[in-house]
């Protein structure tokens, strides 16, 4: 299966718009594309509605998927709001924006959030599902930190966890688990010195929106060193 992972492959970046990824795999010489609903970077190639797609895919409808061939690979960086560890703090009703709440008005979010929770676990499982069944090679990112949903309440083990991407050039250490399916990663040794940045909390801090966008970017350091150590075949 990791054969195929070869110079002719494309590589579908799916809930990436920031173009990291995408634009290092063109500088190493592939065709590579961005998908996500949101174009705030102006790097989103095809914005639609992905979590549509994956259920038309699932359902044996006409999506996205029948562009992708079996040689191609997919590097999901899938929505992990909802799976990481503070997601327990609202569900328990000791969230910091929760002060003041009464019990019902607690109770009441925990519905909603737990059917978005819900609404998310099922589409990355049914995106697996249907990679599975069209023998698509599937790489999933998602922060690692316990208790993380997916790490506790999903039958599929990460393959790799990175647990500090500064070490691999990153400006933050922030663990990060990846799922490879339908392929393995590469383990391919890289003959330079690894790029060690010094960690930093958050950059250019202005706000609680920028402060969960800077938290979800990678730097291209990173990136490029994840792509030729994990994803490409070494020479």
């Amino acid at each position: 299966m990791d054969e195929r992972i070869a110079s002719d492959v494309t590589y579908h970046c799916f809930f990436e718009q920031s173009g990291t990824f995408k634009n290092e795999f063109k500088k190493l010489g592939f065709n590579a594309f961005d998908y996500d609903i949101l174009n705030d970077y102006g790097q989103t190639d095809y914005q639609i509605d992905l979590f549509n797609e994956i259920e038309l895919a699932y359902e044996g409808s006409k999506s996205v998927f029948d562009n992708i061939k079996k040689d191609d690979v997919i590097l999901a960086f899938f929505p992990c709001t909802l799976f990481q560890e503070h997601n327990a703090l609202w569900f328990k009703g000791c969230a910091a924006q929760q002060k003041g709440w009464t019990v019902r008005r607690k109770l009441e979010y925990v519905i909603e959030r737990h059917e978005e929770l819900h609404e998310n676990y099922t589409c990355l499982t049914k995106m697996v599902i249907v990679c599975l069944d069209k023998d698509i090679p599937l790489i999933i990112e998602n922060p690692v930190t316990p208790p993380h949903y997916l790490t506790t309440y999903w039958c599929i083990k990460p393959k790799f966890v990175d647990h500090d991407r500064t070490e691999r050039g990153d400006w933050m250490k922030k663990p990060t688990q990846y799922w490879f399916i339908n392929c393995d990663p590469k383990n391919n040794f890289i003959f330079e010195p690894q790029i060690v940045r010094k960690p930093k909390r958050y950059i250019d801090i202005k706000g609680g929106n920028d402060r969960q966008k800077t938290r979800s970017e990678i730097t291209p350091e990173y990136a490029n060193r994840f792509i030729r150590e994990f994803i490409l075949d070494g020479d």
